[in-house]
């Protein structure tokens, strides 16, 4: 496996692997209607091209198969960053991928001088554990009104790095 900085040309395998990765992460978690909303609030090319023409730095896992997963981190001021999406293809579970993958945007973090890496995660959400393994803590819980009607019932979680 390898990782790199992702390109905006990659928008669409990021888009693609998002799409593979929201139905097994949260069809039981939220309806199809709200998965639907949310994928298209952020995953959209308009909004992904602005965050790629931000801070935001984007990061693809790569095997000899091709693109296996990606993640964006965000440095937010000189001492916190926040990791704000890290997905794998299904098939790519549990395999060691994503541990790689987090510890690679981790050290990213610390060698750009952060101290402290947040990230979102869904209450329900199994991956609050793999988090929980990782060194994160859950330091609140936040219910944010995305729109529509529609909430994210998550927890912050931090990790000191």
């Amino acid at each position: 496996m390898k990782i790199r900085k992702a390109e905006i040309i990659d928008i669409p395998t990021i888009q693609e692997i998002a799409e593979q990765a929201w139905r097994p992460t949260y069809g039981s978690i939220l309806s199809e209607e709200q998965c639907v909303f949310m994928l298209d609030m952020m995953y959209r090319t308009d909004v992904l091209k602005k965050q790629f023409e931000g801070n935001v730095h984007f990061f693809m896992l790569e095997s000899e198969e091709g693109a296996i997963g990606f993640a964006a981190y965000e440095a937010m001021n000189e001492r916190e960053g926040k990791l704000h999406k890290i997905y794998l293809r299904p098939l790519q579970k549990s395999k060691g991928a994503g541990t790689f993958l987090l510890e690679f945007v981790a050290q990213f973090a610390h060698e750009n001088g952060q101290k402290v890496m947040y990230l979102n995660v869904n209450r329900h959400n199994s991956a609050v554990q793999f988090y929980l393994k990782r060194g994160f803590q859950i330091d609140q819980e936040l219910d944010l009104h995305v729109g529509e009607g529609y909430y994210m019932n998550d927890y912050i979680m931090k990790r000191v790095l």
